[in-house]
């Protein structure tokens, strides 16, 4: 079992004595389940961003730790999460992604769901040209939803369902970032990549987290916005991150810049924040645009980032558009080998999670610590049951 391969102890410890966590975190894949559970199905895990189902009807098959799940818009323009499976016999109901124009249907038997998730149609369910059956309440046989939350324009799941409210738990950031709490429109197509990247996803994290790698892993970025020019976020339990004084907007032709967004204080003439919110997205919010950045674990050793850029206006100029997300797309690819790295590292027997600086590394130390005490809280409840 999980619990007796590794040892949290050391890495509860304050900075000057913690220990990272050790390679079990990265490599096992019991670890890598009991993680799971603990840390992304029991709390608000990033899942999607709402610009994946842009119009009402389109739907989206996901899976999310192996669960088969549906992100889609409905009739009335809300964003959801089902099951994605029928509550007959268990068949996948949407394979590809696609406009459901009537009904959502079962291809085995065609059982019929409302885009709400209301089960509407059950053919020959009493025998031939008998559409009812007593013993199949309809009412109490709709698709299982999955409760979701949308803030940034990124969907938010809690699988478990026992977390509390978003708002309660991240209340903290978004009113740090209140005065972005307004529109902002998806870039559309050239505005998304995704990075499969060979690595366990909390190392994504720990990296993006930190500024003490700039001058050697982004020369470009570390030319205008100096190591000396960030500042630590950290918020113990909840998030972690770095801030630079030093945001140089993009500017293109006669410079022209992308629209800010309205009523920012003077901070943000010259700021940018970088946040990763526990447990697996990465945010950065500037004056004239932002970033969210959903990792997906796909295996111990293996993440997908999927990268999604948004603006104050929906009118952007494509070319000053196209050229920021060339620009950002360097930027994380610069990172690759550095998290990849760590994770061919993690294979040295012995190697105890290493050190934290107290003056650099306190963003990724926190986030160690986060998911040290997430990992203590469920093995603590296994144990009581």
């Amino acid at each position: 079992m999980p619990e007796s391969i590794t040892s949290l102890r050391d890495v509860r410890q304050p900075i000057e004595r913690a220990h990272g966590l050790s390679n079990a975190h990265y490599t096992d894949p019991a670890v890598h389940a009991e993680e799971s559970r603990a840390l992304l199905m029991d709390g608000w895990a990033g899942f999607a961003v709402t610009g994946d189902v842009p119009e009402p009807g389109d739907a989206v098959p996901m899976d999310f730790l192996g669960m088969p799940l549906l992100l889609l818009r409905d009739r009335e323009g809300q964003v959801r999460v089902f099951q994605n499976i029928c509550r007959h016999r268990g068949m996948i109901l949407v394979a590809e992604p696609r406009k459901i124009e009537g009904a959502i249907r079962c291809p085995y038997h065609s059982w019929c769901y409302s885009t709400q998730g209301k089960l509407v149609s059950t053919p020959h369910v009493g025998g031939p040209g008998q559409n009812r059956h007593e013993g199949i309440r309809r009412d109490e046989l709709g698709l299982i939803e999955v409760r979701s939350h949308i803030w940034r324009d990124v969907v938010w799941i809690n699988v478990s369902g026992t977390a509390p409210d978003f708002a309660e738990v991240h209340g903290d950031l978004i009113a740090r970032w209140a005065e972005f709490e307004q529109p902002q429109y998806h870039g559309g197509p050239d505005s998304a990549f995704t990075l499969d990247v060979n690595c366990n996803w909390k190392l994504a994290v720990e990296n993006y987290c930190e500024s003490y790698h700039l001058p050697w892993v982004h020369p470009g970025l570390n030319s205008y916005s100096r190591l000396e020019d960030h500042y630590h976020i950290e918020a113990p339990g909840k998030y972690s991150g770095q801030g630079t004084l030093v945001y140089r907007q993009l500017a293109g032709e006669a410079g022209r810049t992308f629209p800010d967004f309205p009523g920012l204080g003077d901070k943000w003439d010259t700021a940018a924040e970088y946040v990763a919110v526990f447990p697996n997205v990465l945010l950065g919010v500037h004056r004239d645009h932002s970033f969210a950045i959903v990792l997906t674990p796909v295996a111990q050793d293996r993440t997908r980032e999927h990268v999604h850029l948004f603006y104050a206006t929906p009118d952007t100029d494509p070319a000053l558009r196209a050229n920021n997300a060339r620009l950002w797309k360097q930027v994380f690819e610069e990172d690759i080998f550095v998290v990849e790295g760590m994770q061919r590292g993690r294979a040295a027997p012995g190697f105890d999670g290493g050190r934290f600086s107290p003056a650099m590394d306190g963003p990724t130390h926190l986030f160690h610590d986060w998911v040290a005490a997430k990992l203590e809280a469920h093995r603590t409840g296994l144990a009581a049951e």
